[in-house]
């Protein structure tokens, strides 16, 4: 299966339909949802499972999948790519909850926020990890252009960790006047920044890197390596 295949399939048409059908926007589907995601890097107790089911219970259409992380995943820099959630984690969680009429609402949506605050004790910390795929639009989103890279940062260093910083840098970079702008967009950042880049060197080199504006135009720069 080609990845454009896997795209119809995951979109709900049949693998052999023409890829004309996914410029239709109309959704197809009526039923609602809600979906949040976390990070594991030690397990469970006993007691916090038994607590887990108990809420998972609760919820006739709500359910978890835990998803396997370590091997390659572990094997790879969290600053290789913007993706960061590599080394320590011992699996990801997505918990979802679906319902069928809108005035469910605000049941559905309760419930999964009272699951999400009772898995805090057992997930990542400072930040408390997400995963982008699964937008979470409680972790903070922006709400008009205006937004500065600290109040995106809120949502943002829980998707990539510290990387948002030079995926910011990045943005400021070749998108200056912000012209791609969204409710999950990262943010230009205009502050030094220390960059961690594994040049296989140990301990690993700290690379000094800057945005400098001039006529409106960003420009990245590297100062110096420590």
């Amino acid at each position: 299966m080609s990845w454009i295949q896997s795209v119809l399939y995951f979109a709900g048409f049949s693998t052999r339909e023409t890829y004309d059908v996914l410029l239709n926007r109309t959704n197809r589907y009526k039923s609602y949802f809600k979906a949040k995601s976390d990070y594991v890097k030690e397990s469970i107790s006993e007691k916090g499972l038994d607590g887990l089911w108990k809420i998972l219970g609760e919820e006739e259409s709500g359910y978890m999948i835990w998803t396997l992380y370590r091997g390659r995943m572990s094997e790879i820099s969290e600053f290789e790519i913007p993706f960061p959630h590599r080394s320590g984690n011992l699996y990801q969680i997505q918990c979802m909850v679906t319902w069928e009429a809108e005035e469910e609402t605000e049941e559905h949506v309760n419930w999964i926020r009272r699951l999400y605050g009772y898995m805090t004790p057992f997930v990542s910390k400072n930040p408390r990890s997400a995963y982008l795929n699964y937008r979470d639009l409680d972790l903070g989103i922006n709400r008009n252009e205006n937004e500065s890279y600290g109040q995106a940062s809120v949502w943002g260093l829980k998707y990539f960790n510290i990387n948002f910083k030079w995926l910011a840098q990045i943005k400021a970079e070749v998108d200056p006047s912000d012209f791609f702008w969204g409710f999950k967009m990262i943010k230009e950042q205009e502050m030094p920044m220390v960059q961690i880049v594994n040049e296989g060197t140990s301990p690993p080199v700290l690379r000094v890197r800057f945005v400098v504006r001039v006529d409106g135009d960003a420009k990245l720069h590297e100062a110096f390596n420590i």
